[in-house]
């Protein structure tokens, strides 16, 4: 199958797909890379990251849109450029949110995958950066496209503005 083409992910709730079907991921250890970023968060991961955090301490605003907080780290893996990354990474390059309260962000969750919605419904691709950046695609048996729920969370078809990669 040629993309794009549509997938239901969820009953009555699909995508259109537009990368390559035999296209693999899976995290690999000490990559870390997507962690490194800002992590926008939508109204129902506030009200969840609330439920499991400090929301005055670990979230910020950044032209008007909630985003998780950066922080400098004091080591020199598992960081950006700047000596930062999420505050929920842990020094051993785990995610504390994922580990420790089976919970992540929408955005953590769709990663590496790019979502924008069209006229046509909601559009899914593998982002550039991933492309340029995730040690993930390709190393694995894990088909992206046989496993579109366990990256698309249900909320995004409520949501006017899903778009993953929007520059702000």
């Amino acid at each position: 199958m040629e993309p794009p083409f549509p997938v239901e992910v969820y009953p009555d709730r699909g995508v259109i797909v537009e990368f390559d079907p035999d296209l693999t991921f899976e995290c690999v250890e000490d990559c870390t890379w997507c962690c490194h970023h800002g992590v926008l968060l939508y109204d129902r991961d506030l009200l969840e990251l609330a439920q499991r955090a400090n929301l005055s301490e670990t979230m910020t605003q950044f032209r008007g849109e909630p985003f998780v907080t950066r922080e400098a780290k004091d080591r020199d893996t598992h960081v950006a450029e700047d000596g930062q990354a999420c505050a929920f990474l842990r020094d051993d390059g785990l995610c504390s949110l994922h580990l420790e309260q089976d919970w992540k962000p929408t955005r953590c969750s769709v990663f590496p995958l790019g979502v924008w919605l069209e006229d046509d419904g909601l559009h899914v691709d593998i982002r550039d950066s991933a492309h340029d950046h995730c040690e993930g695609l390709g190393v694995s048996e894990r088909r992206v496209v046989d496993n579109l729920g366990a990256f698309l969370p249900e909320l995004l078809w409520d949501l006017e503005n899903p778009d993953s990669d929007r520059v702000l």
